[in-house]
């Protein structure tokens, strides 16, 4: 039996005229006794009743089903806002205000209002009230949400990439809709943030997460919340080495392990794991390779793996991985194991919009698509990029990366919170013993929020590790202890 194809602008036969899915006369999910209770909460002791249910509901009278009740509840919020000139709120005061805006009668007059006054006895479990109604709120909301979706794809011509993350986005709101209105006014924040800062300079909370490199903390106040950072350097300088020393330093962090999301575009999930122990260890990956392993470092190798079983570091292959598959990777990571900082290796190796043939435009909004991933999931985003040849091109001793070095888009910098480079002589790497170090600096060329410098490190290109040049102290590189 052959399978009937859909078209585009076939519906299902259950889908309605409303954009709804299922019978016509279905009703939304609601709780009219919970919204009585609520209101009547709110006339029988305003002052503390009205905080506890704007803090717990907001200032959307959506919230309410039934259209009598969010005409209520708007007057009363609207009263509370004079109330600090005109007396406090109450059953008159809010009738004589529905008067004066016609509103009176249709949400059945004074005496409905009276009724609800009597509603109940007592207030003491108006949250329980306010978390039932927001739960139904949220349920109608989703049912909006699958309904447009049916409705999207049935009718949208875009990629099924594109509708994919937009339906996703749109649920992720959803569950994410506790946050507060992006719109805030300075007198409603400044106070938190004034008791943020002191309590930095008590050192009780941290500015950002730590590199595991003090000095570079020191100079960049970590990874930071919502903000994207972008290391650069040209290709075998050592940007993938550093990455995993500071997703080895964060996922190990002795006070606070963070749990981190990797996506490596250019290197397999094997490959990433084997340099992680084998920094670790401190011993050379070429060493397997060429049989010249020491048997004895068996026990380190064996320390480096028991050490990274109580890590949370979650390692995504995908090549050519796109900013939609990014995003909602990242999504449901944060959502079922609550990572605390992506890093991608690396960003041209990325693929933005299907529809864009401009390569300079696809990599503009695969950056402005990362920076709003920061920001939307509230965590730092460190992402790897490459910079051009003109870097090799005008290579002396002293030469240095620049801005305008970053590859393919100026749209980088512009979206980049920090921007630093990674900078080295390759050529002084080729014939290094084992244990022997070379000259690198870490730049750090735009620092929105701090200042810029750069910092001396020392690369051991047989461990893939990075420390912090002399003079340092302890705490300036990754442990030794395996």
């Amino acid at each position: 039996m052959s399978e009937k194809k859909l078209k585009k602008s076939e519906a299902p036969s259950d889908l309605t005229d409303n954009g709804s899915f299922g019978p016509s006369n279905r009703t939304m999910p609601h709780n009219v006794k919970c919204e009585k209770a609520v209101l009547s909460a709110m006339l029988r002791e305003p002052k503390p009743c009205i905080d506890i249910v704007v803090e717990n509901l907001g200032g959307n009278a959506e919230v309410f089903y039934s259209h009598v009740h969010r005409v209520i509840y708007r007057a009363i919020l609207e009263l509370q806002k004079e109330s600090v000139a005109h007396g406090e709120l109450d059953v008159i005061s809010l009738a004589n205000y529905l008067q004066k805006n016609g509103e009176l009668e249709s949400i059945g007059g004074a005496l409905f209002l009276a009724d609800l006054y009597n509603e109940v006895a007592t207030t003491a479990n108006l949250e329980s009230w306010c978390k039932i109604l927001k739960s139904l709120f949220t349920v109608r909301r989703m049912i909006m949400v699958c309904s447009d979706s049916l409705q999207k794809c049935y009718q949208d011509d875009r990629s099924i990439e594109e509708l994919i993350d937009e339906i996703e986005s749109d649920v992720y709101n959803i569950r994410n809709s506790e946050s507060k209105s992006s719109i805030v006014e300075i007198v409603d924040s400044i106070g938190e943030e004034f008791k943020l800062l002191q309590a930095i300079l008590k050192k009780e909370v941290e500015v950002g997460i730590s590199t595991g490199y003090k000095a570079i903390d020191d100079l960049t106040g970590g990874l930071k919340k919502g903000e994207m950072f972008v290391l650069a350097a040209r290709p075998s300088i050592g940007k993938t080495a550093i990455a995993l020393n500071i997703v080895r330093n964060m996922a190990l962090d002795e006070h606070k392990p963070r749990k981190v999301a990797f996506f490596s575009l250019e290197m397999t999930t094997s490959q990433i794991t084997r340099r992680l122990l084998c920094a670790e260890a401190r011993i050379s990956e070429t060493s397997f390779w060429k049989g010249t392993f020491d048997t004895g470092n068996i026990t380190k190798l064996t320390q480096a793996v028991s050490v990274y079983k109580k890590s949370k570091i979650f390692i995504d292959e995908t090549g050519g991985l796109t900013i939609a598959e990014l995003r909602a990777k990242c999504r449901r990571l944060k959502m079922m194991e609550d990572i605390d900082v992506v890093v991608i290796d690396y960003l041209q190796l990325m693929k933005g919009d299907s529809r864009l043939d401009n390569r300079q435009q696809e990599v503009a909004n695969i950056s402005s698509g990362i920076k709003q991933l920061a920001k939307d999931l509230n965590i730092p985003v460190l992402i790897l990029a490459q910079l051009n040849r003109e870097v090799d091109k005008n290579a002396t001793g002293n030469s240095k990366p620049k801005l305008a070095h970053l590859r393919e888009s100026g749209a980088i910098e512009q979206d980049a919170d920090i921007v630093a480079f990674l900078h080295r002589d390759r050529e002084k790497a080729k014939h290094l013993a084992e244990h022997e170090s070379t000259p690198a600096l870490f730049i750090v060329e735009k620092n929105r929020n701090g200042q810029i410098g750069e910092i001396p490190l020392l690369f051991f290109p047989a461990v893939t590790r990075f420390e912090v040049a002399a003079p340092h102290d302890l705490q300036d590189g990754p442990s030794s202890d395996v």
